[in-house]
């Protein structure tokens, strides 16, 4: 990338709140259900339908304020936006303008410009190969989710670089779910991102045009599109062209990036006061609810972890950044209160087990067996690579790391133990070159004497202790 221009990186977020029904009438809200099965008059638009407010997504709006530090509105306005599509049925979308419930605030190094409620739209399928069907174009609505809570978070240019804006939506998908306010799965457009980059030479404080790249469903899809767009623009400044301000599509199976129509401006929107809406007042009771909803937030978390705990910055985003992983990592503390940094180590052997995405807590290894299992390789009672293979056996059948170890014998041979100083004398006379090369003080050389003793106790010695050994025993 080139260092004559600085990109200049701002992110808008659309996240579905987890309510029960609706924006703005009680149609239930669902993923995967049969098209067109949780509508009514008022979601389709017919005519004479009037809005409710949805008072759950009021609370989950002012929540997402108080936990990015924004001010909460003591008066917000809904307003009409008002655009056409297909699966937009009133021909407008009931949001929020120039008075949001929230504004200002920061998470991290981002500062906010403002938070808002909104609705979504339906969902819009073309059907069959490149939507045709019997020689025709055909494209057909889905409604369900016409209608669904949603909260738009935009944030100030505040990001230059396209890991950057990846690792700071990453926290913020981390601040959303541990609030409880979404599920946050991007496969399923529970958090959808559109970005608005430009480009400018570096030390300029002037903005450059910026282009929007729509609806980006995934972290790396995020990073490799706001790359190549940046790419892009300084291709056509050093070439001495324009950049035109337009919205984008990044299609990440070719990397390309299309044009899907000129950049709206606010105007355009046509945007007057909802006129079946009363302004939104945010109580003192409201106001007091939410922050006594307000969870320990992600950062926060993280920075516990490393400063109370003493766990590496690296492992303590990683438990903090991951609810589940977070709570099942204190569940395990509190059940044993076994050296923090050692559980912690043990919590990536168990997601590789159970799968990256996986909640530990519905494996079938409790907070409790693996705090045993950590203590227990502490204590050097089973060795750690046959703790290895007992968090196996945890995790497809369950069980306590004391009975396993017990009714398997994979408690550790120590040098108290005759055989095994038997075994690393077999090991020794079996590789002697290696055996010199250690007498000489080559420890790189120890390797294959290790793995001869490991691999004939089954990986009940202890590496570090078998490596004493070897040194004592080859003098």
């Amino acid at each position: 990338m080139s260092t004559e221009y600085e990109p200049v990186i701002g992110l808008e977020i659309h996240v579905q709140l987890a309510t029960r029904t609706k924006m703005f009438c009680g149609c239930d809200l669902s993923f995967g259900d049969p098209p067109n099965t949780h509508t009514c008059p008022v979601c389709l638009g017919l005519p004479g339908t009037l809005p409710v407010l949805n008072a759950r997504a009021v609370h989950f709006g002012v929540l997402i304020g108080l936990a990015l530090g924004s001010q909460i509105a003591e008066r917000s306005l809904f307003h009409r936006k008002n655009y056409f599509y297909p699966d937009l049925p009133k021909g407008y979308q009931i949001s929020q303008y120039d008075v949001p419930l929230c504004s200002g605030g920061s998470l991290g190094e981002v500062c906010i410009h403002r938070v808002h409620l909104e609705e979504d739209a339906a969902k819009l399928v073309h059907v069959g190969e490149s939507g045709r069907i019997h020689g025709s174009d055909r494209s057909v609505v889905d409604f369900n989710r016409g209608g669904t809570p949603l909260v738009e978070i935009v944030t100030e240019p505040d990001l230059h670089a396209p890991d950057q804006a990846r690792e700071w939506l990453t926290l913020l998908r981390a601040t959303l779910k541990r609030l409880g306010v979404s599920d946050v799965n991007m496969d399923e457009g529970s958090l959808r991102c559109d970005a608005n980059v430009s480009v400018r030479p570096v030390g300029s404080q002037q903005l450059g045009t910026k282009t929007e790249l729509k609806n980006m469903n995934s972290f790396r899809y995020l990073e490799r599109g706001v790359r190549a767009e940046i790419e892009r623009q300084i291709g056509l400044l050093q070439s001495g062209e324009a950049v035109a301000q337009e919205t984008l599509h990044f299609d990440p199976a070719s990397d390309r990036l299309t044009p899907l129509r000129s950049k709206e401006e606010a105007h355009d929107y046509r945007y007057f006061p909802e006129p079946d809406l009363v302004p939104l007042v945010v109580t003192g009771e409201m106001h007091a609810a939410a922050q006594a909803d307000l969870a320990e937030l992600p950062a926060a978390r993280a920075k516990r972890f490393e400063q109370q705990l003493g766990l590496a910055p690296d492992r303590a985003r990683e438990l903090a950044f991951r609810t589940e992983l977070g709570d099942y990592y204190e569940r395990a503390l509190a059940a044993d209160g076994h050296d923090p940094v050692t559980v912690a180590n043990w919590i990536p052997q168990l997601v590789e087990r159970i799968g990256s995405d996986a909640d530990p807590a519905q494996s079938k290894v409790t907070p409790e067996a693996l705090a045993t299992l950590a203590g227990m390789v502490s204590a050097k009672e089973v060795a750690r690579d046959a703790a290895r293979d007992v968090l196996t056996r945890l995790v497809a059948e369950g069980g306590d790391p004391r009975t396993i170890v017990e009714e398997r014998g994979l408690g550790s041979l120590t040098a108290d133990d005759g055989g095994l100083t038997e075994i690393i004398d077999r090991a020794i006379a079996a590789d002697p070159a290696a055996a010199e090369q250690v007498r000489q003080g080559n420890m790189r050389a120890v390797g294959p004497l290790v793995g001869f003793v490991m691999k004939e106790t089954k990986g009940r010695a202890d590496g570090g202790e078998v490596t004493r050994l070897i040194r004592e025993r080859v003098g």
